[in-house]
C-alpha cells in the first residue's frame, strides 16, 4: 500500500489543523492582491470603497513575526530543516512539481532568500535560476520561450531569483513596449501560468517589497564594505532614479496577474529575518498541504538481503 499523509515528517514550526491553515490564510490575504482573471481584469477589489495600491503595503511591517529576533530565526532555521525533509518526500512523490518566483527591486533580498530559506535543502531535484537579460538566441524567439525550458519536472522544485515578469516591468519603464502591448503579456502569463497549474505545477510568487530609504541603505552598504562592492552596479543607480515607475509598473502586474491559480503574495522585506520566515512558512505550509505520500513498495525487495 502506499505510505499517507501519516507518513509524512513531524512539522511543528508550520501552521497545522484547520484552525491553523485558517489563521495563515487570513494573514495572507491582507498580503495578497485581489484575484485577477485569465485577461488580467481584477475580480474583486480586496478594500471596499478603494482601490487596491501597493503604497497600501507596509515594507517594515511584521505580519509572521513572533516580536523576538533572535526566536524568529531559530523558527526559519527549524523550517529550513524541515523544507529538506519534505523536499525528500515530495522528490519520492512526483505527482508535483514546484515553482517559487522571486521578484523585487535591486538588493529586496532574492540572493538572501534563496540562502536562508532553501540554502538547507538537498540538491537532488532542486533547481535555481537567476535571469538576466536575454541573450541573442533567446531574444530570437518570443519572451516565454526561454522560461519555459527551465520549468521543474515531476517531483521538482525549481526557484527563479528574478523570472518573466523581467518582461512586464523594464520593456514598459523604458518604453520599449506601449501599454497594449504590456496588457497582451499580462494575458500570456496568465495563460501560461494557468496551463502550468492544471499540469500539476504549484506556483508561488513573491513580490520581496522594500522601501526607498532601505534600498539607500543597503547599496551603500555594498559601496562600503570591500567584500561587497562586486554586488554594487551603477545600473542599480539608474534604476533608482525611476523608483516610482518601476513601483507602478509592479502595482500594474500585481493587480493584472494575481490570479486564482497562481496568486501574488507581497512579502514586506525591510526586515531580512522577517521575509525568510515568511516565505518560509508559506513554502512549508504549502508542501505539507499537498499529502505527499511515499511510492509502494516493490514487492520483490520484500525479504532480500544485502550481502
Amino acid at each position: 500500500m502506499p505510505s499517507t499523509r501519516a507518513d509524512t515528517p513531524s512539522l511543528p514550526h508550520a501552521p497545522t489543523g484547520k484552525a491553523g491553515l485558517k489563521a495563515l490564510a487570513k494573514t495572507l490575504a491582507q498580503w495578497q492582491p485581489p484575484p485577477a482573471d485569465a485577461s488580467g481584469n481584477p475580480v474583486a477589489d480586496k478594500k471596499a470603497g478603494g482601490a487596491w495600491s501597493l503604497a497600501d503595503f507596509d515594507p517594515g511591517a511584521k505580519p509572521f513575526s513572533s516580536g523576538d529576533k533572535a526566536q524568529d530565526k531559530t523558527l526559519v532555521e527549524a523550517l529550513a530543516v524541515e523544507l529538506d525533509e519534505l523536499q525528500n518526500l515530495f522528490y519520492a512523490d512526483k505527482r508535483f512539481k514546484l515553482l517559487v518566483i522571486l521578484q523585487g527591486t535591486d538588493t529586496s533580498g532574492k540572493d538572501g532568500t534563496m540562502r536562508g530559506v532553501f540554502g538547507r535543502i538537498s540538491p537532488l531535484g532542486v533547481h535555481t535560476v537567476s535571469w538576466k537579460a536575454p541573450n541573442e538566441e533567446e531574444r530570437a524567439h518570443d519572451y516565454l520561450w526561454r522560461i519555459h525550458q527551465k520549468m521543474p519536472a515531476a517531483g521538482e522544485i525549481t526557484i527563479f531569483n528574478r523570472s518573466h515578469y523581467e518582461d512586464v516591468l523594464v520593456p514598459p519603464v523604458k518604453g520599449w513596449i506601449t501599454p497594449a502591448q504590456t496588457a497582451e503579456r499580462y494575458r500570456h502569463i496568465n495563460d501560461f501560468e494557468r496551463m502550468l497549474s492544471q499540469t500539476g505545477t504549484v506556483v508561488l510568487k513573491f513580490m520581496l517589497h522594500i522601501s526607498l530609504d532601505e534600498q539607500r541603505e543597503r547599496l551603500q552598504a555594498r559601496l562600503d564594505d570591500p567584500t561587497k562592492n562586486w554586488k554594487f552596479n551603477m545600473d542599480d543607480l539608474e534604476a533608482r532614479k525611476q523608483w516610482k515607475q518601476y513601483q507602478n509598473a509592479y502595482e500594474a502586474l500585481l493587480r493584472a496577474t494575481s490570479t486564482p491559480w497562481a496568486p501574488w503574495t507581497v512579502v514586506p522585506a525591510n526586515s531580512k529575518t522577517h521575509r525568510n520566515l515568511m516565505i518560509a512558512t508559506m513554502v512549508h505550509a504549502t508542501m505539507a498541504q499537498l499529502g505527499l505520500r511515499f511510492p509502494p513498495g516493490d514487492p520483490a525487495l520484500k525479504g532480500l538481503k544485502v550481502t
